[in-house]
């Protein structure tokens, strides 16, 4: 949604500005010099004329600047994330099992949202800056001042209206909006991958190490003998009446065999 209010918001501008010209001899003023531009800011192409107060001559001029380059790269990097984020949508409800087969999905889907919150930084930052310098080319007072009549102290040069750029200062703020969701994002996506699930498992030394533990901790004490477990060495001999002598070791069932 945000993406579609930043492309919209610039893609769509247009705008312009009025000046008058009021020459000593009233005859070859102009009061209504209009001056239409748009994106994608092309401005060293919007021709005006203007007159000269030098007769019925009018000089042909044109605005200052090619700001189209951050501009047209703004709207781009929002198309594009709009049209991303529309085809993620489809595949997280209708695809939800080929999307977290293999761990394919996720990794392409991280990777893609740190990319696309990386150019949002960068375009939102260069169209700030172009649209600053825009402001500076169709500012009347700077368009005046290309003007041969209004350097001359004997005519009157003012501006009538000036550009209004609201929209094209929100789609600066929907721009850094954009990137602030997509980084935010990262982390949630990040989750769903399959470096997330693998930090959180035991590794194997870990589970060596705690086996290890087992064997050391609770079952081979001193108690049961320095070997551990019941396997004691010592034994208890004893004399039949028939002089044989009998060995009755604890070693497990395997004793009672032996005296058999």
């Amino acid at each position: 949604l945000f993406a579609i209010f930043a492309f919209a918001t610039c893609g769509g501008y247009s705008g312009g500005l009025r000046l008058s010209v009021d020459c000593a001899n009233k005859s070859e003023s102009d009061l209504n010099i209009d001056i239409a531009f748009a994106y994608p800011f092309r401005l060293h192409q919007v021709n005006f004329d203007a007159p000269t107060c030098e007769g019925k001559h009018r000089e042909k001029l044109s605005l200052i600047g090619d700001f189209s380059s951050s501009a047209e790269f703004f709207v781009t990097i929002a198309v594009f994330a709009f049209l991303y984020s529309l085809a993620a949508t489809v595949v997280y409800i209708f695809f939800q099992n080929k999307y977290r087969e293999n761990n394919r999905g996720p990794l392409i889907d991280f990777i893609v949202t740190v990319v696309f919150s990386f150019l949002w930084l960068v375009s939102s930052s260069a169209w700030a800056k172009g649209l600053s310098d825009v402001k500076i080319a169709t500012d009347p007072d700077e368009v005046l001042l290309l003007m041969s009549a209004c350097k001359q102290q004997s005519n009157k040069c003012l501006p009538v209206r000036s550009p209004v750029m609201s929209s094209l200062n929100t789609s600066v703020v929907f721009g850094f909006l954009n990137f602030i969701l997509w980084a935010g994002n990262i982390w949630f996506v990040f989750k769903e991958t399959g470096w997330h699930s693998s930090g959180q498992r035991h590794p194997p030394d870990a589970m060596e190490k705690q086996s290890s533990s087992y064997n050391q901790g609770g079952y081979n004490q001193d108690s049961y003998g320095p070997a551990g477990g019941y396997n004691q060495p010592g034994s208890y001999g004893q004399v039949d009446e028939y002089g044989q002598s009998q060995t009755y070791g604890q070693s497990g069932p395997t004793s009672f065999a032996n005296q058999i």
